[in-house]
């Protein structure tokens, strides 16, 4: 094995570990503070940056995730009273997802928790390392992109 093979694995090892270990974080931090999941978190957030209602398949294809997870997560949501469906009347079949007024509210409350949270999580790493690590994970994704694309 070459050594850049080694690196490469040591890589993708310290990358999937840095993951894992934050998401869990957060993922304890919002079941904990806010009694909701990432996933549901996740569809929050992207409601609250469309600043439109959504389609489930509009939703779904943001969030890169099939619409059978977006029904359960939005069905939560929904029973929560942090989102609404609404149904056309010109097509039944769609549905619109939008945020109500409490979901908003709550979202504002989750998102400025959400980035404290992130802030002490990265509190032992300096602006400069934080800038210089993202200098090499966006070459490190248009790395992968363009090998995606030449496929």
């Amino acid at each position: 094995m070459s050594q850049r093979s080694k690196e490469s694995i040591r890589t993708w090892l310290r990358l999937l570990s840095c993951e894992t270990v934050i998401e869990q974080r957060i993922r304890s931090k919002f079941r904990e503070n806010f009694s909701v999941t990432l996933p549901q978190f996740d569809v929050l957030a992207e409601l609250e940056h469309a600043n439109e209602t959504l389609t489930m398949s509009k939703l779904s294809k943001e969030l890169m995730v099939s619409n059978g997870n977006i029904t359960g997560v939005v069905d939560r949501l929904e029973k929560n009273g942090l989102v609404n469906r609404v149904r056309p009347s010109h097509d039944r079949r769609i549905q619109y997802i939008e945020l109500t007024e409490t979901g908003a509210s709550e979202f504002k409350r989750m998102a400025l928790q959400h980035e404290q949270w992130l802030e002490e999580l990265f509190s032992g790493v300096s602006l400069e390392e934080m800038n210089n690590l993202q200098t090499v994970l966006l070459k490190t994704r248009k790395s992968v992109a363009a090998l995606k694309a030449s496929e």
